[in-house]
């Protein structure tokens, strides 16, 4: 049974779990907004906002607490310089999701998680691949000149 037992496995092993979120929390701090599956961006949301949480009092202590998550250098500056200083005032909902649709590839369910405050409209669907080539075919049933 899987009574209060919190988050999902994706079908990986626990360090390799780790590293995935590791990355993500990673590549989020650094760029504000990343494209991934649904259920990778419900898990990375409980994750980010811990860590911006813990990184709030921004002493030595809550360095070295952040570090466990995020390795990238220029990641950790942007925490304790950018997003500490938006959200000091903020009790928690650093981050929000959009539902973009399907990936073209395997239908997954894909969505755009971002920090709030950073963008003041919501964020349009990205167009499939095949949306993309319809568009800059020329029809084959256009008429090429009128006729007389």
């Amino acid at each position: 049974m899987r009574h209060r037992k919190a988050g999902r496995k994706f079908g990986r092993s626990a360090d390799q779990r780790k590293a995935l979120t590791r990355s993500q929390i990673n590549a989020l701090l650094l760029h504000g907004r990343i494209t991934t599956t649904e259920a990778k961006a419900k898990e990375l949301k409980r994750w980010v906002e811990r860590v911006v949480t813990m990184a709030k009092p921004a002493d030595v202590h809550a360095h070295r607490q952040a570090s466990v998550w995020v390795s990238d250098r220029n990641a950790h500056k942007r925490l304790f310089g950018t997003y500490v200083d938006r959200f000091r005032d903020r009790p928690g909902g650093y981050t929000r999701i959009y539902h973009v649709g399907p990936r073209p590839g395997d239908a997954a369910p894909m969505a755009i998680i971002e920090f709030v405050e950073a963008h003041a409209e919501p964020v349009a669907a990205p167009a499939g691949r095949a949306a993309r080539s319809r568009a800059r075919r020329p029809s084959a049933k256009a008429p090429d000149a009128p006729k007389e």
